[in-house]
């Protein structure tokens, strides 16, 4: 019995082998009619959108709302954080700012021109890794010189 089934798996293995066909198919070559429509990868889209609809919209809740702040010409404002002040970014030629002597955790901004028209922004990171963003526009009588932050984000 065990010799009649051995036989058989072998006859059924030929025959499955044998049963498979080898056709080759010659296509004539035409690259030189093919034209591509749409780049797969293009550089630039039409409507700006280079991630191909797989980014998601930041919502509001991803925010870090800025604090309002005006400056002057003839006045220095001083903002005062809780922690040592690493990194300062300035959003226009519009203002000055800069570390107060003796004082890490100070910040003294000022305006360069008079009058600057557009509001311009400011952010401060500080040695805590705390975060602060200001929109910062032109008055010229400033309601705060002198500005205490306290820790928001942590």
């Amino acid at each position: 019995m065990r010799k009649v089934i051995m036989m058989f798996a072998l006859a059924m293995g030929i025959a499955t082998a044998n049963a498979q066909e080898n056709v080759t198919v010659e296509t004539p070559n035409r690259s030189d009619q093919l034209t591509l429509t749409k780049e797969v990868y293009p550089q630039k889209e039409a409507d700006g959108d280079l991630y191909h609809g797989l980014t998601r919209k930041l919502g509001f809740d991803r925010m870090v709302p800025p604090h309002g702040l005006e400056v002057t010409y003839d006045k220095t404002v001083h903002v005062i954080f809780p922690a040592e002040v690493r990194y300062v970014d300035l959003g226009s030629p519009d203002l000055i700012a800069g570390k107060a002597d003796g004082a890490e955790n100070v910040i003294r901004v000022k305006a360069t021109v008079r009058n600057f028209p557009n509001e311009t922004n400011m952010s401060v990171i500080t040695e805590d890794g705390s975060f602060y963003t200001f929109n910062v526009k032109y008055a010229a009588e400033p309601l705060l010189l002198n500005v205490e932050m306290c820790d928001f984000i942590h």
